[in-house]
């Protein structure tokens, strides 16, 4: 039997003690460098092999195939290691996309401080401004729901909508509160190079849009092929639709722009990411001037003439007329802008591209 001294104790707790501060003294994984960030919304099914939703083109030809757990979102995180290149599905709604955003921006296992982001999803379209399939880069993103809001039968009579800003005393009070969260403003120079760089893209004209678009007769940019053009979005949590909401889209946007930005795109969720994006921005653990915005148009926001609002909505809710159109123009020219920024990292890893960039 081996007979342990006093020594010999004192020296095998040492030897356990000094074990145990080595095991403490281990570091922590190194988070993985992350370049470029693509942030999608909702999937319909699978992430891959079926009817894709705004996630799965990015899956399959970017070839994000490590999959990490995510608790903190409706989805796991998937990567290319090699690429350097990260998607999340954040969920539908600001709430979803504000959560998301956040707990990705604190995660440690990432390193995201050096990476740029693109959000890309479809949208409503006006009809006044492009088509459906068209893919518009937004530099203003406009919150439609935070306001004071009256129904419509209880509004005074010179009012055209029943929707106001907080803290003034009706529509569009030429008295306007300086912003808070009811408009963003993304970097410039970044929204201009991506617009510049893309602006030529072949988008796809599949079969059945060209039937939908020539009913929009009072709407010529509405009957055109799908193409690239610059326009802003307006976030909000219902899905409206209709000729009074989409004026008021306009007026809304101009409002809180002064005049600067353009209603263009209808969707959910972008105000809430990008402010989450800003205060994590706050905390140095990513920069907010590497934010890039590109909605694709699967609908329009209101009816052709000759259909009623409500027709029109129910009709989408059945399916969106250029949902795969949509998505192959995201994927189109959001990966040219992608391949664009990871083919020159050496550059802009350090350094924001901007219009002076470009041959």
């Amino acid at each position: 039997m081996l007979k342990l001294t006093k020594l010999s104790v004192t020296g095998l707790l040492c030897a356990l003690l000094l074990g145990g501060c080595a095991q403490q003294a281990t570091k922590a994984p190194e988070p993985i460098k992350i370049k470029f960030v693509v942030v999608s919304m909702f999937e319909i099914g699978d992430v891959e092999g079926d009817q894709a939703g705004e996630f799965q083109l990015w899956k399959e030809r970017a070839d994000l195939d490590t999959v990490l757990p995510f608790k903190n979102s409706p989805h796991d995180i998937y990567l290319n290691e090699e690429t350097g290149v990260l998607g999340i599905i954040t969920g539908i709604g600001t709430a979803y996309s504000a959560g998301t955003a956040m707990a990705l921006g604190m995660d440690p296992r990432f390193d995201l401080t050096d990476a740029y982001w693109l959000v890309a999803g479809i949208a409503g379209i006006d009809p006044e401004d492009a088509s459906i399939g068209s893919a518009a880069w937004a530099e203003y993103l406009v919150d439609g729901d935070l306001g004071h809001q009256i129904d419509m039968r209880e509004v005074p009579e010179d009012w055209d909508i029943g929707i106001f800003p907080r803290h003034t005393r009706k529509p569009y009070d030429p008295n306007k509160p300086e912003p808070t969260f009811e408009m963003l403003q993304l970097n410039s120079e970044l929204f201009n190079w991506a617009f510049e760089l893309t602006k030529d893209a072949e988008l796809p004209d599949m079969e059945g849009l060209e039937e939908t678009r020539s009913m929009y007769t009072d709407h010529p940019n509405a009957q055109k092929p799908p193409f690239v053009l610059k326009g802003d979005q307006l976030a909000a949590m219902r899905f409206w639709h209709g000729e009074i909401l989409n004026d008021w889209a306009n007026k809304w946007v101009d409002y809180w722009t002064d005049g600067k930005g353009e209603f263009v795109t209808s969707a959910m969720e972008d105000t809430g990411t990008f402010l989450s994006l800003s205060l994590l921005d706050n905390l140095g653990k990513v920069d907010k001037d590497r934010v890039m915005v590109l909605r694709t148009g699967s609908n329009y926001t209101m009816p052709p003439p000759g259909v009623t609002a409500v027709d029109n909505l129910l009709a989408e809710n059945d399916g969106y007329a250029g949902l795969d159109a949509a998505l192959e123009s995201a994927y189109i020219v959001g990966s040219e802008v992608m391949e664009e920024i990871l083919t020159n990292w050496d550059t802009y890893q350090d350094r924001i591209p901007s219009v002076a960039d470009l041959p």
